[in-house]
């Protein structure tokens, strides 16, 4: 269960297996075991080291605001630390966010860039949804309830509920085993979500970049791909065709080899 000291935090990570260096950056109120699905075939070729974001799993938290500019520093930090030159970095969503202002600032530092679900700035849409969140989770005052119940209908489609009942149960039952979000962690973090702005530095972003979307998501929907494809010089496009939000547990097998064949063809 190791610690670092980062941008005066200590940050939790999680490392398995063997290769380049390969930076996975959760989404809103996940710990670093929300790519389980992911890490045990991209182990296979890379050194996964997956991230708790402050404020979430055993990472330590914050009482001041902050943005995911910040949160891409307190990732610079963690590759500091554990003396990483230079590695591939992903994210979903939030982790997308942290992870296009980490490239945008620490060019030199990303090999290869992966947004998935991502945009560039939060418009007037997504910050109602994810006010909408925080309204929940402050009446439920239990944010991993507030997850299964606001945020998983935003994250797959209603195909997925009706044909797999079971596996939704199961990926709430994995919401309620990991380590509890605190309300005042949540709010901070998803306020960050919606101040996000990354338009400024997108341009500096150097590394190859491989930029995926659901076809159903209506939260980060392919509006959102135009913006990103212009700014990004170098970019690959692809959208999963059945799947929403969270293509992560919708459509494993088409997300693992469409991101691992991205991953592969940039390393070495």
């Amino acid at each position: 269960m190791p610690n670092v000291a980062a941008n005066g935090l200590s940050l939790h990570y999680e490392q398995q297996g063997a290769g380049e260096p390969l930076i996975l950056i959760p989404y809103l109120a996940a710990d670093n075991a929300c790519y389980a699905f992911q890490v045990a075939e991209y182990a296979r070729h890379f050194t996964c080291i997956s991230l708790d974001l402050r404020g979430t799993g055993e990472s330590q938290t914050t009482e001041e605001p902050y943005s995911t500019r910040d949160l891409a520093e307190d990732v610079a930090a963690v590759m500091a630390a554990l003396k990483i030159e230079r590695a591939h970095v992903a994210g979903l969503s939030l982790g997308s966010a942290v992870g296009m202002w980490l490239a945008a600032k620490h060019p030199a530092n990303v090999k290869s860039l992966s947004l998935h679900s991502a945009w560039h700035r939060s418009d007037a849409f997504l910050k109602t949804v994810v006010q909408g969140w925080q309204v929940m989770a402050g009446g439920l005052s239990d944010v991993a309830q507030m997850v299964i119940q606001g945020i998983f209908p935003w994250c797959f489609t209603p195909e997925m509920y009706a044909a797999r009942p079971d596996y939704i149960t199961s990926l709430a039952d994995f919401v309620r085993g990991r380590p509890r979000q605190s309300l005042e962690a949540f709010i901070l973090q998803s306020g960050a979500v919606i101040e996000h702005d990354a338009s400024a530095g997108l341009p500096s972003i150097i590394a190859p970049t491989q930029i995926t979307f659901g076809r159903h998501d209506m939260v980060t929907s392919t509006r959102f791909a135009p913006p990103l494809a212009q700014a990004i010089k170098t970019n690959a496009l692809h959208v999963f065709e059945d799947c929403s939000h969270a293509p992560i547990y919708e459509n494993v097998a088409a997300f693992n080899d469409v991101t691992l064949a991205f991953l592969k063809r940039h390393s070495g």
